[in-house]
């Protein structure tokens, strides 16, 4: 009888899964991003970095629907890809996982935003989008029975960190440090 080999992703998880069932408090991560926006008369382009990402930052810019140039990516279209990112890996981790070989893998996200809000042209329009779409286009290697593909889809929903922090939202607070001439910082 031959023995089952462990995937990678069970291989790298496993050990973390034990560990945070005896140490909870290693699990919390933190995630981050700085713009680096230069305040030379243009507000419609600036440049994100990623925290873990120091030697690839993004060039982004704003919608037209906005008065942007829709030029480079925007805030909308880096909200979409990090939910199209974040439930690819997903799904591709937990299809390794249950052991289904996966053939091609496609997500593409959709949001819909009414930015009257957000131009304060009608009061009554909530600021943010209004409706987000999640595509999956996937091909197994083999035969794969459509419960467990349900099963697969149910899984990776309810892992995928992006997707449950939109659907449940998150607090978000702001804090404000503002350079007086005199080069003294002072909190507002």
């Amino acid at each position: 009888m031959g023995m089952r080999r462990t995937s990678l992703v069970q291989r790298r998880q496993d050990p973390l899964r034990a560990r945070y069932r005896s140490a909870p408090a290693e699990a919390w991560i933190s995630d981050a991003a700085q713009t680096i926006s230069a305040c030379g008369g243009d507000a419609f382009h600036g440049v994100v970095v990623p925290d873990n990402s120091v030697d690839a930052p993004l060039q982004f810019g704003i919608h037209r629907a906005v008065g942007g140039f829709h030029d480079y990516p925007n805030p909308g279209d880096l909200l979409s890809a990090s939910l199209a990112a974040c439930f690819d890996s997903t799904l591709r981790m937990i299809a390794e996982h249950l052991g289904i070989p996966l053939e091609s893998l496609e997500v593409k996200v959709d949001a819909e935003c009414d930015v009257r809000g957000c131009l304060l042209v009608e009061p009554a329009v909530a600021v943010g989008f209004q409706r987000m779409r999640c595509s999956v286009r996937l091909q197994t290697k083999n035969c794969v029975d459509e419960d467990t593909i349900k099963r697969l889809v149910a899984a990776a929903e309810h892992s995928c960190v992006v997707m449950q922090t939109l659907r449940n939202g998150v607090s978000v607070q702001t804090q404000v440090e503002r350079n007086h001439a005199a080069g003294a910082m002072a909190a507002v």
